[in-house]
């Protein structure tokens, strides 16, 4: 693997400890997660030569299928191929994966060009879903097809289907908006936290989200995700989506 100090900066120390918290993953090898976050775009225009993570979005893509499938094979031992291909297919899909995505803090982490910056690359799904993968990638290869089954566990937490058959979660409501906002908007809402108070063990959280044609919700919860999900309900519910 190439020497990533020819490079204007690497990954940061808070970067790296982020990942490690919401991934449950501790990495041995630190440049696998560094070049996990590693665009094209911005290698070709720091360093001709450089490496970048579409290797490992190909790899990740195998590993991501594979964990899905054994969960949702073992969640639901009576389901039907049919319906266990559906259940997956909803899952990885590329609105999901960029969600996950964006739980993850991958798209404040991953290194864009300026090219691709500029052209709001941080906020496509097809490039933060390719990172994600990339991210999956490099866990597998640094702690194997455990860690990589731990990793998908807690990315998905909250998100598989409650029944055989189901497309998404029930209350996936952020994974919706996002697909309704898409549909509708041909942009993705936008979420901002804006406070938290409360005595450490039991913060409440406030956010806001606007939508794209400056419809804004405001929710609270005791967690970030959890008010996200409140104000993301409330705004499908403006769109005219049922429960």
């Amino acid at each position: 693997m190439q020497n990533f100090d020819v490079t204007p900066e690497k990954t940061s120390d808070t970067a790296f400890e982020l990942v490690k918290k919401r991934l449950g993953h501790s990495f041995a090898r630190r440049e696998l997660l560094d070049l996990a976050l590693t665009h094209s775009s911005w290698a070709n225009e720091y360093s001709c030569g450089q490496e970048h993570n579409e290797r490992q979005e190909f790899l990740g893509d195998a590993v991501l299928e594979l964990c899905v499938s054994w969960e949702i094979y073992k969640r639901f031992p009576t389901a039907r191929e049919g319906e266990l291909t559906k259940m997956r297919s909803n899952l990885v899909s590329a609105v999901s994966l960029a969600e996950r995505a964006r739980d993850l803090g991958l798209d404040v982490l991953l290194k864009l060009g300026r090219g691709e910056e500029n052209q709001g690359g941080r906020k496509r799904d097809a490039v933060l879903s390719d990172a994600l993968e990339a991210v999956l990638a490099a866990v597998y290869e640094d702690g194997g097809f455990a860690a990589a089954q731990k990793a998908v566990a807690r990315i998905f937490a909250g998100q598989w289907p409650d029944r055989a058959g189901d497309g998404k979660a029930s209350k996936d409501y952020k994974t919706r908006l996002q697909e309704a906002s898409q549909q509708r908007f041909g942009q993705a809402p936008l979420y901002t936290r804006l406070a938290s108070h409360g005595p450490e063990h039991s913060k409440v959280f406030e956010v806001s989200l606007r939508l794209p044609d400056g419809s804004q919700f405001v929710a609270s919860g005791s967690s970030c995700k959890k008010a996200e999900q409140q104000a993301a309900r409330d705004a499908l519910k403006t769109l005219g989506h049922s429960e």
